[in-house]
């Protein structure tokens, strides 16, 4: 049974939900763009006294960084041999090994950590600023503001590009706090240059 309605009293109209959109001086990054082919577990050290990760959101890098590393570190662990070798021919100086001996133990022991420290390196984007963390051994935290950033550049040489990844580095008025996220994918870092230039001018201009 309905109710009759009285035509000198309409109802008044629905009014249709609408969404608030998140104010401009909040970081509007796309997790799903900073986590596309990504890692999703920090490596943390195994040490009691390390750094704590915190709370929130953490983003880390490509998954491909990883082969970028490896393959630059393993190109030199190749070269350094090559050149002992001609370097020791040629001047009859067998000595010559000592040194390309030593280094080539410190790329071997580089190429044993690399996975471990490309998977402890994370980025997180919170109300005031961006905080980044990295190291096994030694751990370094560091957290840059929004309204201190001048300069957001992104770079990638010819193996980034063949891997799709790219370096975005953050220039801001103390060159001792800026900071350089490694093996991004390029759309992360497209993503996260313009959502730091956006948050950068909101905050330097009071919005």
């Amino acid at each position: 049974m309905t109710t009759p309605t009285d035509p000198t009293n309409p109802p008044p109209p629905s009014q249709p939900a609408t969404e608030l959109a998140p104010p401009p001086s909040q970081p509007t990054g796309s997790g799903s763009v900073l986590d596309i082919g990504t890692y999703h577990l920090i490596q943390e050290p195994r040490s009691a006294g390390r750094l704590p990760i915190g709370d929130g959101k953490w983003h880390q890098l490509a998954r491909a960084y990883l082969w970028v590393r490896l393959i630059s570190t393993a190109a030199i662990l190749i070269v350094i041999p090559i050149a002992a070798v001609v370097i020791s021919t040629l001047s009859r100086t067998p000595w010559v090994w000592i040194p390309a001996g030593i280094a080539l133990l410190i790329l071997a022991w580089t190429l044993a950590i690399t996975p471990r420290q490309v998977r402890a390196f994370g980025y997180q984007l919170r109300d005031d600023d961006l905080i980044m963390r990295r190291g096994i051994l030694w751990q370094r935290v560091v957290a840059v503001p929004y309204g201190r950033m001048q300069l957001v550049d992104i770079t990638h040489g010819p193996l980034d590009r063949v891997f799709g990844i790219a370096q975005l580095k953050l220039v801001t008025a103390a060159a001792t706090t800026g900071v350089v996220l490694p093996g991004l994918t390029q759309g992360a870092a497209n993503e996260l240059r313009d959502t730091l230039i956006a948050v950068a001018e909101s905050r330097r201009t009071g919005l």
